[in-house]
């Protein structure tokens, strides 16, 4: 990180990164120039110690009494999350939830952007495009990653798959995968997977509202 401060930071901290950039862009937004932790905390939900502690991790960002500048705040977070140029995005799988991820216009919200998207080679939608989004063969990605200057891929496969498809993407050379597929995937060590499990977010839900 900069200044000199520590490398990692705890997963949890890593998963509010875009929760900050988000609510500081709001506030500028607002043409709100100063937030306290307080008023951060409680644009997001948690406590203010939390938002101090996850803000400790990158040196002084704030004083302690003046609060947030959030303009500068919103830049940092931006630069760190690596926001202020197109980020380039494969999508592997075009069922049901590929299709919804085609139709979400993240390049609208963020400055991400699906550019090409695989199926099975014998699937219909090879061939097709949808959203501006041309849908290429499996086999093909080897040779598509280098026009598409992606090594970040989305995969929404079905589970059996999802280990086949991932050798072939790491063999292509991406190194980011955000795996919809509830299992394991098996990746080197410089390739990072995030995984989204709707089923175990939903059942949280669940958990916390019959505890409320």
């Amino acid at each position: 990180m900069k200044n000199g401060k520590k490398s990692t930071i705890p997963r949890a901290t890593a998963k509010r990164l875009s929760i900050y950039y988000r609510v500081f862009k709001r506030f500028h937004a607002g043409n709100i120039e100063k937030a306290s932790s307080k008023e951060i905390a409680e644009a997001i939900g948690i406590d203010a110690a939390t938002v101090r502690r996850d803000f400790s991790y990158f040196g002084e960002l704030g004083r302690r009494g003046f609060g947030y500048d959030v303009k500068k705040l919103m830049d940092f977070f931006a630069d760190i999350l690596n926001d202020n140029s197109i980020t380039n995005v494969m999508l592997i799988g075009v069922g049901n939830m590929g299709r919804a991820l085609l139709h979400y216009r993240f390049h609208e919200r963020n400055k991400m952007k699906i550019v090409m998207a695989f199926e099975a080679d014998q699937h219909p939608a090879v061939g097709t495009i949808d959203e501006n989004v041309p849908i290429y063969a499996i086999s093909e990605i080897e040779e598509k990653i280098k026009e598409a200057n992606a090594q970040t891929a989305i995969l929404t496969v079905p589970s059996s798959k999802a280990q086949e498809v991932t050798n072939s993407l790491v063999r292509a050379g991406v190194k980011g995968i955000l795996s919809f597929s509830p299992i394991n995937l098996s990746v080197p060590k410089d390739v990072v997977v995030q995984y989204v499990d709707l089923t175990s977010e939903l059942q949280t839900l669940l958990y916390f509202m019959r505890k409320g």
